[in-house]
């Protein structure tokens, strides 16, 4: 084949029709790819959180299906209403005693599977093992386990000589329980996100840094942490939404599923649940839902504030005009030139 005819050939491409067709091929395509997954997301997701701030403003008839216009009262009773504060207070203490030691410990075995060990497919299936458990027979174990008479954690704090705990009845102690049942099941998800961002660190860093005399604990806080910033951050912020939305444990923590007699573990979405299908008071409970997800969207906000200021040097677009940075390109392009012929003398030379 000659050169000619090579570079005469234009590439092929397979399209519609003719000229102007192939053009709006190429800028509709890519949006008729996508649109599947926004035409559910419209039916599913948005038109029902829609919804659900319609009833939020009228006191609502299941049974008829209609209701009457009250503006926000619904909004103010919930927030008069002091089990919204306890719940609200429950949330982020179940939040805080399941999310920091869950994100140290996913850290510290994403560490260890980090290493050069054997079996390294094994050990990462394994940790993640309780994650594929159903939620509900995780709590209905972990509710055995910390049960107040007959519970095993109970049983062995006694053999030891130490006083029963009462997990049930105590707010603090239900709170650490039902955080050791999220922890269970989501460290180990954790762990995998943030060893594949370790992963992606480039193995230069750590190699340079062990010919400067850095040990593994220098190497961890100098390199590891701060490349996981960005993982962390998302890692974070989605325990957050799912710590405020828990659900399924405090709900299988007892018999009843009311959150205690006197509140103890009763969270959000478990008097969301409550409001809505115990006293069939459905423009309350979406008050509720939309006041959650108003508190998740300032969340939200705030861990995209941090974000941004965590990562704000990377891809930061630079403050020279462009004939600043076509200048500065053809100055660096001469020094270069410049060096490599003064090797070249050199050479010559020694030479």
């Amino acid at each position: 084949m000659s050169a000619s005819s090579t570079t005469a050939r234009s590439p092929k491409r397979i399209g519609f029709g003719g000229k102007s067709l192939s053009s709006w091929d190429l800028k509709l395509s890519p949006y008729l790819y996508i649109s599947p997954f926004f035409i559910l997301f419209l039916i599913v997701g948005l038109f029902p959180i829609a919804y659900t701030a319609y009833i939020s403003f009228q006191d609502w008839d299941l049974v008829r299906g209609t209701g009457t216009f009250v503006g926000f009262d619904q909004y103010a009773t919930v927030i008069n209403d002091p089990k919204f504060w306890t719940a609200l207070r429950n949330s982020f203490s179940i939040f805080l005693l399941s999310t920091v030691p869950q994100l140290i410990l996913a850290v510290f075995i994403a560490v260890l599977l980090d290493q050069n060990i054997r079996a390294k497919t094994f050990w990462r299936m394994g940790v993640l093992l309780p994650y594929v458990m159903a939620p509900v027979a995780v709590a209905l174990i972990f509710s055995n386990m910390f049960g107040d008479q007959y519970g095993l954690v109970n049983s062995i704090l006694t053999d030891l000589g130490i006083p029963a705990i009462k997990w049930h009845s105590d707010a603090f102690a239900s709170h650490i329980a039902i955080a050791t049942m999220v922890n269970f099941r989501w460290t180990g998800y954790n762990t995998l996100i943030l060893l594949a961002a370790m992963q992606a660190i480039p193995r230069d860093f750590y190699e340079a840094a062990t010919v400067d005399g850095a040990g593994k604990v220098r190497q961890f806080f100098s390199i590891t942490l701060p490349s996981l910033k960005p993982t962390l951050i998302f890692v974070i912020i989605t325990s957050t939404i799912g710590g405020l939305q828990i659900f399924d444990e405090p709900r299988m923590y007892d018999q009843t599923g009311t959150g205690g007699a006197d509140n103890q573990w009763l969270t959000i979405t478990l008097w969301l649940y409550d409001l809505g299908w115990g006293q069939w008071n459905f423009g309350r409970a979406a008050a509720l839902a939309w006041i959650l997800f108003l508190i998740i969207l300032a969340i939200g906000a705030i861990n995209l504030f941090v974000t941004r200021g965590l990562v704000r040097d990377e891809g930061k677009k630079s403050d020279m005009s462009r004939a600043q940075m076509r200048a500065a390109r053809r100055a660096a392009k001469e020094a270069v030139e410049a060096s490599r012929a003064t090797a070249s003398q050199k050479t010559e030379v020694l030479r």
